[in-house]
């Protein structure tokens, strides 16, 4: 498998999987956690609604939001973090892109989506590759992060 196709299809992987974890853990004792960490090996943080342990808030800066879900796995000394919260007010876009670069994260691509309704940016850096999906919730906005460390990719 081709390098970006893996630094892609991981992190999607995991959030579809992260993201089922709220829908599992209102009714019953969620076992997603363990069913993932079974089957990768990895240790699985479904932190709930605040940033994941170890997250690294000095390298990869988030908007302020009302944080909805966030949880981590880390396999042989790799890490994938996703978070996605609830960020009120006009298009985030540019803050987002503005925050990332100002920490020295390089784009991979342009935006791609309407910044009226959302989409897509990517941005690495030497340590991590960062995710970011934004999508117009009513008056609100739904963004979510999944923060990749480098060694994830390799």
């Amino acid at each position: 498998m081709n390098t970006l196709r893996k630094r892609v299809t991981v992190p999607l992987a995991i959030v579809l999987a992260l993201a089922m974890t709220p829908a599992l853990s209102g009714c019953f004792s969620n076992p997603l956690e363990q069913i993932i960490e079974g089957a990768t090996g990895g240790d699985v943080d479904l932190g709930g609604t605040t940033v994941p342990d170890g997250f690294p808030t000095s390298e990869v800066p988030l908007l302020d939001g009302s944080i909805q879900f966030g949880g981590a796995i880390t396999q042989d000394g790799a890490t994938v973090y996703n978070i996605t919260m609830n960020v009120p007010g006009s298009s985030p876009v540019d803050t987002i892109q503005g925050q990332l670069e100002g920490a020295g994260f390089t784009a991979q691509t342009e935006f791609t989506g309407d910044a009226a309704e959302g989409g897509t940016l990517i941005y690495t850096s030497d340590k991590w590759g960062v995710l970011v999906v934004v999508a117009k919730a009513d008056s609100d906005w739904t963004v979510n992060y999944t923060v990749t460390s480098a060694e994830a990719t390799n």
